[in-house]
């Protein structure tokens, strides 16, 4: 039925064509022809038709940088068929037709591709038609571009840059001369990039071909810090009044305008109008060329306008060929019967008026028609002056030579790549100066940039609208991964508040060669000795009254828990280990609970003796019969066994890694349970207590008897170390830390054996008088006799 009523309205178009006069401007007859599209006028409005009629494009406004393009496809024949070594003694035609409107131009298209008023999709085209130039708009290619798919008729467009026609399943015979929205986009891209503008405006013409970039646009943005603000289709409906109000409250001051020259010929005349001004107005191809637009009144308050372009190359001889066509007076006569949109009167045109118009698309045309004289030299075998005459050429065939393009035009290279896209040319940025003064690059960005060092809290749906967080210590950002986050440091790491990066911990302890490690265990070592020398010296004089006044065998005890309690003070150096981490307190929590409860023994012994002896002689003869002492003993020892092997079975000590004093090391330490050695801790001090108590009561002694004074000045100096530590253990967290507990162990050690053993010692060796038995004896009485008294 289709075909039907094609065939029927070729029929009615060439009752049509038997009344055309040809016209100079419009047709050229040839030995192979060519069609031409071209937008010399542009329907801006909707028409509102009461019957189906073609357009008089002639009614509606000229695109005067349309009618050059239409020049300069005459002129490229015309150069072609003056050739010599180009299609030698083959002449090209063409038919040219304005197609003004993407609906209502179809007449002239189907036009074309009849055959004596009659279209054939199966027979064989008896026109010569070769080839198709055009369409100008990407819209308005669509429309008609099935019609010459169907026949494989080439079709080069010199400014359809949708990406549709790249799908060479939909359009197998469309090449263009343009490069696609495609490559305009990554430019516009990077333009933005490039200037920080990640606050934009997408104004885009409502139609396939703006839709076609907007798409492009979006997706080109995701991965990118720029965002879409705002965006709108325009069309001859659009209130412009409203969008630019819309930018203003959004803070946009970047504007993309991806359409064609005529909307934004309007869209400029309402901004200058609505005093739209200081924005950046970012131009495509299709209009950054514009000769109007700068001409305009006010338009310099509007704001910079940033363009992509073509070189606009210079095509030698076209100038005069605009200027002998009118000097010709080859303008359509009014009078003159024509085709459908063959006819225009451009006697109110001068040559300077079509040389100085938009040349943006000027070379596309150019060699759009170059490039198809090449496929028909190609296909023709064309060579030595001559073409091949026995040759019989289908346009399919044209499309085989014109895919494989490899010529040279004006300096540039002609290719297209296997969509049929070019393979040739590059864009340029351009910028409307109009005063030649310097400006600084403006802003357009919803929120300012965080500071180095601060996260990006987005605010709204869009990317671009933040607020900014400075990243503490202890994390980083690092904004080319996530601008958003700020990334903890590891334990081993540390940062200053708002950092970029971590830096590695410095790992601290105290070395067995530092200074003070040296000096404690040198001490340690002294102990040993001195504790073995007095424990000698005890031996020698075990019978005398000093050594059995001083505990007799207990002493030895005492001393000999002494040396192993020193033991712990060589584990608080080195890197610490789970062994070096028990061994740093066992040892002397239980040696030293033992000499705690010796001292216990010996104080109450020494009250007993003096005070308790004769006011309760039974509580006495029993403490002698049951050795009660030596039983006290053991049961603190058992004890404090038992406690500490409750406690290391629930949580031992262990190596542990101090890293929140210090942001900027680790200081390696033990780290013990207080829970689970509470209980040890807290036996150690009632011992101390309970000896501080009984030693205290004997402080009324005879003078020269100074046993209990001596414990007691001894326990005093174990409390006030320990008192000492305390305190600077809660103020200083540091790797010194184990130094100072090492010396606190190290003083407790010498406080008993320089206070309450090295008195005796120097009586035993100094002052031999002193350790009698009639001495001691002498004391005893005097005591007794001053208590009875």
């Amino acid at each position: 039925m289709n075909l039907g009523f094609l065939y029927l309205l070729g029929s009615l178009l060439h009752a049509v064509a038997r009344n055309t006069v040809p016209s100079s401007e419009f047709q050229l007859h040839g030995d192979y022809l060519l069609g031409g599209l071209f937008d010399i006028h542009h329907v801006s409005s909707p028409l509102h038709l009461d019957r189906p009629e073609a357009i008089d494009c002639t009614s509606q406004p000229l695109i005067l940088s349309s009618y050059r393009s239409f020049q300069v496809m005459r002129f490229a024949v015309e150069e072609i068929n003056n050739s010599t070594s180009l299609l030698p003694n083959v002449s090209i035609g063409y038919v040219l037709f304005d197609q003004c409107s993407d609906r209502y131009s179809f007449p002239s298209i189907l036009n074309l591709i009849s055959v004596n008023g009659s279209i054939e999709p199966w027979g064989d085209s008896q026109k010569n038609l070769m080839a198709v130039i055009g369409s100008y708009t990407s819209t308005k290619s669509m429309t008609v571009a099935p019609l010459f798919m169907m026949d494989l008729v080439p079709m080069v467009s010199y400014s359809a840059s949708g990406s549709a026609f790249s799908e060479k399943k939909t359009y197998p015979s469309f090449l263009r001369t343009v490069h696609t929205n495609k490559d305009v986009i990554e430019i516009i891209v990077r333009i933005l990039m490039n200037f920080k503008w990640h606050w934009v405006a997408f104004l885009y013409d409502d139609n396939s071909f703006g839709d076609d970039g907007q798409e492009l646009f979006i997706r080109k943005i995701q991965d990118t810090d720029i965002c879409l603000a705002y965006t709108k289709g325009l069309d001859h409906q659009t209130d412009y009044p409203r969008i630019f109000r819309h930018i203003e409250t959004l803070r946009v001051h970047v504007i993309i305008v991806f359409a064609s020259e005529w909307t934004a010929e309007v869209l400029f005349e309402s901004a200058i109008q609505q005093n739209v001004t200081n924005k950046v107005w970012i131009a495509t191809d299709a209009w950054s060329l514009n000769r109007k637009i700068p001409k305009t009144k006010g338009i310099r308050n509007v704001g910079t306008v940033v363009g992509v372009a073509a070189p606009a190359k210079t095509i030698p001889g076209f100038s005069d060929f605009v200027h002998s066509a009118k000097a010709a007076a080859l303008c359509e006569n009014a009078e003159q019967e024509t085709f459908c949109n063959q006819v225009f009167d451009c006697s109110e045109l001068s040559a300077a008026d079509i040389i100085g118009a938009n040349p943006t698309f000027s070379f596309t045309v150019y060699a759009a028609v170059y490039s198809i004289a090449h496929a028909l030299h190609n296909t023709l075998q064309c060579g030595a002056g001559r073409c091949n005459d026995n040759i019989t050429v289908y346009p399919h065939m044209v499309l085989a030579e014109l895919k494989k393009s490899n010529f040279t035009l004006l300096n540039q290279t002609i290719q297209f790549d296997e969509n049929g896209d070019p393979n040739f040319g590059f864009y340029l940025i351009v910028f409307w100066n109009h005063n030649g003064d310097v400006q600084e690059v403006p802003t357009s960005v919803c929120s300012q940039e965080c500071p180095v060092g601060y996260k990006k809290i987005q605010e709204g749906i869009h990317k671009c609208c933040f607020s900014c967080e400075i990243c503490q210590n202890g994390s980083f950002i690092n904004i080319t991964e996530d601008p958003y986050t700020c990334v903890s440091c590891t334990e081993a790491e540390w940062s200053t508040e708002g950092s970029t990066s971590c830096n590695l911990r410095v790992v601290e302890f105290v070395a067995f060669t530092d200074a003070g490690a040296v000096v404690i265990m040198v001490a340690a070592w002294a102990f040993v000795g001195l504790s073995l020398a007095v424990s000698v010296l005890f031996g020698i004089n075990y019978n005398t009254p000093v050594v059995r006044s001083a505990g007799g065998p207990m002493c030895f005890l005492i001393l000999i828990c002494l040396t192993l309690s020193s033991v712990s003070v060589y584990f608080y150096f080195g890197q610490p280990t789970a062994a070096s981490c028990i061994l740093r307190f066992l040892p002397f929590l239980l040696f030293y609970t033992v000499c705690l409860a010796c001292f216990v023994v010996r104080s109450f012994q020494i009250v007993c003796i003096f005070k308790i002896a004769a006011k309760l002689p039974k509580l006495y003869s029993w403490w002698m019969k049951y050795h009660g002492q030596w039983l006290v003993i053991t049961v603190a020892f058992a004890i404090q066994a038992l406690l500490l092997l409750i406690g290391y079975s629930i949580d031992p000590p262990k190596p542990f890694n101090e890293t929140f004093w210090y942001r900027d090391k680790i200081v390696l330490g033990c780290d013990i349970n207080l829970k689970a050695a509470s209980s040890c801790v807290i036996f150690l001090l009632s011992l101390c207590c309970l000896c501080f108590i009984f030693s205290y009561m004997g402080k009324d002694l005879p003078k020269n008897y100074n046993e209990a004074k001596s414990i007691t000045f001894c326990l005093l100096l174990l409390i006030f170390t320990w008192i000492a530590f305390a305190t600077v253990y809660l103020l200083y967290n540091g790797t010194y830390i184990q130094t100072l507990n090492a010396l606190a162990v190290l003083s407790s050690l010498y406080s008993f054996l320089l206070w309450y053993f090295l008195p005796k010692c120097v009586i035993i060796i100094f002052q031999p008088l002193r350790n009698t038995q009639q001495y001691f004896q002498g004391l005893i009485q005097n005591y007794t006799k001053t208590i009875s008294q």
